[in-house]
């Protein structure tokens, strides 16, 4: 075969797994939006789910997926196929078990996201972004795509390079991140688990009652519990809040001086990163440092 032909099996090959990606992440996104949501209107943990919130939730992740579709076009899936054709990354130099490779991509990438998410924490710029994230008052599940394009970009760009530096299965990087936006639909979600399962789950995997915490208006609250898949990370690395302050019910979610009605709209919600302070007089908690 032909150097010409090599090249365009090659380019129709990236384009439908382009195309598979995106759509497995579509329906995915739509069946738990729509299973979750009515769960929570069925039996809400705290009653916070409303029209305008999804409305600007679902506008802001679509503006975002945009950005980031035009800004970092390369998906986690082809730059794990790229990888392997080219012979880069760790899995690609020194071949496992195609099985470890799987099980080992999982884990270390949930590591490095553990990671990155800490920094839009604690890298001001970052924060900025971030914050647009954590100005929400409420907490339900189109919380879980609250995300600006600015916190979307650096993203998309840091799980490539995970990708690269892994040489990761395609089939790895696929699933992590199915199961990335699965879970963060799930842990966003106006829900509460019976107390024996909430117990046995969190043994492994974050919970939208663990995660709750991490939204919490208290700075002690929000700058705990990062993980997103796995438990783990935060009771390693010092992380972990078991319960709210104020109990489940009556804490406050969001930001002090952001999180008001004024600053809610989509407009402002773009705009928010750009702003030294918050948009009313009330003065903002100090940037993360």
């Amino acid at each position: 075969m032909d150097a010409g032909r090599r090249a365009r099996r090659r380019g129709i090959g990236m384009s439908a797994l382009l195309a598979y990606d995106a759509l497995a992440k579509l329906g995915l996104m739509l069946a738990l939006l729509l299973g979750l949501g009515l769960l929570q209107w069925w039996r809400p943990a705290r009653g916070d789910a409303s029209g305008s919130r999804w409305r600007r939730n679902l506008g802001l992740i679509a503006l975002s997926t945009l950005a980031a579709r035009v800004l970092v076009p390369v998906t986690g899936a082809v730059a794990a196929l790229w990888a392997a054709e080219a012979g880069i990354g760790l899995f690609n130099v020194w071949p496992v078990p195609s099985a470890l490779a799987f099980g080992a991509t999982l884990v270390a990438m949930d590591f490095a996201i553990y990671w990155q998410h800490r920094a839009f924490h604690h890298v001001p710029l970052l924060w900025r972004a971030h914050r647009v994230h954590h100005s929400d008052p409420g907490f339900d599940v189109s919380l879980g795509l609250r995300f600006h394009p600015f916190e979307i970009v650096p993203s998309a760009a840091f799980k490539l390079g995970v990708v690269l530096a892994l040489g990761a299965p395609v089939a790895g990087v696929v699933v992590y991140e199915l199961m990335l936006l699965g879970m963060s639909l799930f842990t966003h979600a106006d829900l509460r688990l019976p107390a024996r399962v909430e117990s046995a789950v969190r043994k492994l995997l974050v919970t939208p009652d663990w995660h709750r915490v991490h939204h919490g208006i208290d700075r002690d609250e929000h700058d705990r519990n990062f993980g997103n898949i796995l438990i783990v990370w935060d009771r390693l690395f010092g992380t972990a809040r078991e319960q709210p302050r104020d109990g489940h019910e009556a804490m406050a979610i969001g930001l002090v001086g952001y999180s008001q009605p004024e600053g809610q709209g989509l407009w402002r919600l773009l705009r928010q990163p750009f702003l030294s302070r918050p948009p009313q007089e009330e003065k903002a908690e100090a940037p993360h440092a």
